[in-house]
């Protein structure tokens, strides 16, 4: 049996392509850098957020020089607290959960982005810089109201921060 030169040449690209797909899947699962999601954080009981320390009265707090920890509670059809206030130039932890169904938490225009499970606590860091405002989304449908659940994160001066939180004023 004869095989022409253009199908030979035409299998050989087809076959280098598969072994280029199947090689940056398999690089993207395990490359260095790329975090799966894990399960470090106990799973948590979602009917009873109010009696949890950390959700009870979501809230961001300093935990050392220029490290902050924000509690973030999602729920149909927002975010609290909103906005989410946090210091330039510092280290953010979110730990963001669901009360009632799956939802996604998105800070618009970085790459923090993961999935909110009821029952389970996500865990992301950010390192914030100048002062700025973004968006947070849901990107996991959720509802009728799906298209309206939004929330802000504002990253102000320092002084702004202490004064925001330490003044009364409170998110």
């Amino acid at each position: 049996m004869h095989i022409h030169a253009y199908e030979k040449l035409w299998l050989a690209a087809s076959l280098l392509l598969i072994l280029f797909l199947l090689g940056s899947v398999t690089y993207g699962a395990v490359g260095p850098g790329v975090a799966m999601v894990t399960d470090s954080e106990p799973a948590i009981d979602a009917g009873a957020l109010d009696e949890d320390e950390r959700f009870s009265e979501p809230r961001v707090e300093q935990v050392g020089e220029n490290e902050y920890e924000a509690y973030v509670l999602a729920f149909q059809f927002g975010f609290q607290p909103d906005p989410i206030v946090v210091p330039e130039n510092s280290t953010v932890t979110f730990y963001v959960t669901s009360r009632d169904v799956i939802h996604g938490f998105e800070v618009v225009g970085t790459n923090a982005n993961t999935m909110v499970v009821p029952g389970e606590v996500s865990e992301i860091t950010v390192e914030t810089d100048g002062p700025a405002e973004y968006g947070i989304v849901c990107n996991e449908y959720c509802g009728a109201g799906h298209h309206a659940m939004e929330g802000k994160l504002e990253v102000v001066p320092q002084s702004e921060f202490d004064e925001r939180t330490n003044g009364g004023d409170g998110e």
